[in-house]
């Protein structure tokens, strides 16, 4: 058992501060404050984190924690929080550990009874949840889903399942394709697509999937995709035909044997009524 009073002691401290997702000005007087007070600032860019630092006068030096330096990264700082530094762990925006490195790092520090403190600030996943016009309890957060079709058409699988409210992060060149497998694969559900939080040009696009699908290639910026749950697997809606559906994972580059052994399971249909019912189409062409 690990049992941590973090301002009850005198041993060094990781702080894991959230920085603003967009605009600089979401930052509270405590981050600031931890952020000029510490020996170091642990930065997952530091060119991102400058830009920061510079707005808010910050001096203290920044060293680097990305996921290409991990294990010499956290090796250093370990040894310089060992040696009585504390250390602020950023990311470019947001919580640090959450889609972006720091986990390790955590782990590492609490194996040698350093505090861990969490400074509070931003979330992209909450700001998304709260304005999506989706129940926002209880939900789910997912993250990113695997970049390869193959892989996120099994993640998606599973999801689909679940009666939480799901939130997803995605980028703009992979949009289009994976709301194409969400709507394939989950339904025609609601959604709530939020991209360029805080920033200028902030956009909520609330809609089913099929609707947010018709603007999708046209969006950028890092985007959050809140998903409404599945109350009941057996009403799950398609908007697609069974031989539809085969084709559409057909051309995601599936075999046809696979292609039906795979509608049947997301459908919940008998394996040999999917596989009858494209034959008799294919043999009628």
């Amino acid at each position: 058992m690990n049992r941590q009073k973090s301002f009850d002691n005198s041993n060094p401290t990781l702080y894991l501060v959230a920085t603003p997702i967009g605009n600089l000005s979401e930052v509270s007087y405590r981050v600031i404050t931890t952020l000029k007070e510490v020996d170091y600032i642990a930065a997952e860019d530091t060119r991102v984190t400058i830009k920061l630092l510079n707005h808010y006068d910050i001096n203290t030096k920044l060293i680097s924690h990305h996921e290409h330096n991990l294990n010499t990264a956290i090796t250093r700082i370990i040894g310089l929080l060992e040696q009585g530094n504390n250390i602020a762990l950023v990311s470019d925006a947001g919580y640090p550990a959450i889609s972006d490195p720091g986990y390790e790092l955590v782990s590492a520090a609490i194996e040698k009874d350093i505090n861990v403190v969490v400074v509070n600030g931003p979330n992209a996943a909450l700001g998304a949840l709260v304005v999506s016009g989706i129940a926002p309890q209880p939900f789910m957060f997912y993250g990113f889903l695997d970049h390869k079709d193959k892989n996120k058409r099994k993640q998606l699988e599973k999801l689909k399942k679940y009666e939480e409210t799901i939130i997803l992060y995605e980028s703009p060149h992979r949009i289009s394709k994976t709301l194409e497998l969400m709507l394939s694969i989950m339904g025609d559900r609601k959604i709530a697509l939020a991209r360029e939080l805080t920033k200028k040009h902030e956009e909520i696009i609330r809609g089913n999937i099929s609707e947010v699908l018709t603007v999708a290639a046209e969006l950028k910026g890092e985007m959050v995709i809140v998903v409404s749950g599945n109350k009941e697997t057996k009403d799950v809606e398609f908007n697609n035909t069974v031989i539809e559906h085969i084709n559409e994972l057909i051309e995601l580059g599936l075999s046809s044997r696979e292609a039906i052994k795979e509608v049947a399971k997301i459908r919940n249909l008998k394996k040999s009524d999917v596989y009858n019912e494209y034959h008799t189409i294919k043999e009628d062409r």
